[in-house]
């Protein structure tokens, strides 16, 4: 469930893990493993803006991308695996669903489909799910971005592009929410 506008961001740290959990959700998308990672930050540390707070949270999961252990990887991959796939018919993001809206225009019959290219870049890099800020971009410039990315093979990229990615999809449902006036 998401939030009329998010609170603001001085009011974070005086908020219920529940609360906060709630605004990891809008920024990013439902993960318990995200919460788990994240949902202390929010109340041990104070943020300037929400720019600061998604870069912070940035800096966590590219921690996590750059750590030598198995277990990292796999935890960031399962904060990955929360966005749902391009194109994918069941999006329960009522989010994700707006801004993958317009990937259903532009169709061209000599496109790969989304989910066979899904499926390819699962292939090619297990455990990851190919993210991108849409960002208004129409159909077949994603399906060109997914297929240099899977022609790139290289899996470090991929994690710090989905990272990137999640960020940047952060910033933007941060401007199109809106945020309530600090009070204190």
């Amino acid at each position: 469930m998401g939030l009329d506008r998010l609170p603001a961001v001085g009011a974070i740290p005086h908020l219920s893990t529940t609360q906060r959990a709630a605004i990891l959700d809008q920024l990013f998308e439902p993960s318990v493993p995200l919460h788990t990672l994240s949902v202390s930050l929010l109340l041990e540390k104070s943020f300037d803006s929400y720019d600061d707070l998604i870069s912070s949270i940035g800096l966590q999961l590219t921690e996590l991308a750059e750590s030598s252990s198995t277990s990292d990887k796999e935890w960031l991959e399962s904060i990955l695996a929360a966005h749902p796939r391009l194109g994918q018919s069941e999006i329960e993001s009522t989010q994700s669903k707006a801004e993958q809206a317009q990937l259903n225009t532009g169709k061209d019959s000599s496109d790969q489909s989304l989910s066979q290219l899904n499926n390819l870049y699962e292939q090619s890099f297990p455990g990851l799910r190919y993210i991108v800020f849409v960002n208004g971009r129409d159909r077949s410039a994603i399906v060109e971005d997914m297929k240099s990315r899977i022609e790139r093979r290289d899996a470090v990229a991929e994690r710090n592009a989905a990272i990137k990615a999640m960020c940047e999809i952060a910033a933007d449902r941060v401007r199109r929410t809106g945020v309530e006036e600090d009070t204190g």
